[in-house]
């Protein structure tokens, strides 16, 4: 389990006192329950309702790396009760008091609620680091082209996490300069890179421009990555032959529920981490609003439902907007469930990036996904690689690149967000589903007051 960040909160609404009332009068309720399940914490959240609180609240619990495992979703109207069924990595409990209280006070404070407060929680400018969003194609050996780039720049990568789906890519990069150890503020230094950075981007073949920018980084990096693929259309897929043959991928289902004006969404796929965060991320930013849902796990499955309707609040209704929410809900499951071996290097000397990427491409790998980690002297690097070919990685050149690179501690690890070999077809029965959602959220209210 991750530890706790420091929570920096930096309120911009006024305190005058309305503003005091209106925050004491509708401060959030939140219970974190060791007692009622023998194998999952329970954490109610109980609070007034506002577009987006939904993702926030899971996104505190997605950043402290704790497993959803079951979630009832309530917010018609103008107050929000969700109950979470969660625990760590390893399948425990959080028994943790320093990791109770920072969900709490996480939960509990002005930053989560009120829109004027940030986009994203904790998320703050840095002078330590100059954030950097990248998107383009995808080809063999692009990181790694990167890397260099940025080494003739001068420029030391401190934390990056790069994704790739369906021939595009896209990363956010917290790069410094090596010689000050500070964030890069000079314009004309930050076009140079830009204009170097974008000529590695632009391949000969790519019909959309390459794009670099310099952020503030106010909102969730994960987040950026999903709205910078959305925006260079990832879910548009290049062969159509292989949707069909391609068993693996998600079910999704879209469907009217004509008598209660929603539309439902279903979804089926391979349990993994942060699953939640990618759906619910994805909606949120379509300006769909979550009234209802229910999200379970069953051995490796994940199923989830959503009872949804436009931000103007209109459900769903003409069959191009239904396909258009289909393939992106499919796009935000694959971006994260990444291909390839799982590769981490642990090192406690800042191993050059550049030249670990070089000998992976000289090799024949190919970097699906990365999240890298640089600060300090401790290196936590996460590389998911495949064959240029696509072919499975051959161990014997694992064995190759470590004694070429001289490092012990580049282990493969099981790829939990590897796909499914065939999940089963979504089902059909709404009516079903749409009478136990309301028993169970009307449970889950009740269970709510009964905490407070």
């Amino acid at each position: 389990m991750a530890s706790p960040p420091r929570l920096e909160v930096e309120l911009e609404v006024d305190d005058d006192e309305f503003s005091k009332l209106i925050r004491w009068t509708n401060s959030p309720r939140v219970v974190v329950d060791n007692d009622s399940c023998s194998d999952a914490t329970v954490i109610s959240v109980d609070c007034v309702n506002k577009h987006g609180i939904l993702l926030q609240v899971v996104q505190v619990l997605t950043d402290l790396n704790l497993f959803i495992r079951k979630a009832y979703i309530t917010s018609d109207g103008s107050w929000f009760m969700d109950v979470f069924y969660v625990t760590d990595r390893d399948g425990r409990k959080v028994l943790d008091k320093e990791v109770i209280s920072y969900i709490k006070k996480s939960l509990e404070s002005d930053d989560l609620f009120f829109p004027k407060l940030r986009n994203s929680v904790g998320m703050t400018p840095s002078n330590k680091h100059t954030l950097i969003e990248l998107a383009g194609s995808d080809r063999p050996g692009l990181l790694s082209e990167i890397c260099a780039v940025l080494g003739n720049q001068s420029c030391h990568v401190a934390k990056a996490e790069l994704w790739t789906h369906n021939s595009r890519v896209a990363a956010v990069l917290h790069v410094m300069d090596e010689s000050t150890k500070g964030a890069i503020e000079d314009p004309q230094r930050l076009s140079m890179i830009k204009e170097r950075v974008c000529n590695v981007l632009r391949g000969d073949n790519d019909s959309r421009t390459a794009r670099m920018s310099v952020s503030m980084g106010l909102t969730h990096p994960e987040r950026r990555l999903h709205q910078m693929m959305f925006d260079d259309r990832d879910y548009e897929r290049v062969v159509a032959k292989e949707v069909v043959q391609d068993e693996s991928r998600p079910k999704v289902s879209v469907v009217n529920c004509l008598d209660r004006e929603y539309t439902v969404v279903m979804l089926r796929s391979r349990d993994r981490p942060k699953l939640l965060f990618d759906t619910v991320c994805t909606l949120t930013d379509m300006q769909y609003v979550v009234y209802h849902g229910t999200v379970s796990s069953d051995e490796d499955e994940a199923y989830q439902e959503y009872y949804i309707r436009n931000a103007d609040g209109l459900p769903v209704s003409k069959e191009d907007e239904q396909r258009h929410l289909i393939q992106c809900l499919e796009a935000a499951i694959e971006r994260r469930a990444s291909e390839g071996l799982a590769l981490e290097l642990r090192e406690d000397r800042n191993f050059s990036l550049s030249e670990i990427t070089r000998v992976f491409r000289e090799n024949g790998l190919t970097i699906r996904r990365a999240e890298i980690s640089r600060e300090g002297a401790q290196v936590v690097d996460n590389f998911y690689v495949s064959e240029t070919s696509g072919s499975p990685v051959d161990p014997d050149k694992i064995d190759l690149i470590r004694r070429q690179l001289g490092l012990t501690n580049l282990t493969a690890k099981q790829n939990t967000l590897q796909p499914p070999s065939n999940p089963p077809e979504v089902a059909s029965t709404v009516s079903l589903f749409f009478a136990n959602l309301f028993r169970v959220s009307f449970q889950s209210f009740r269970s709510i007051r009964s905490y407070s």
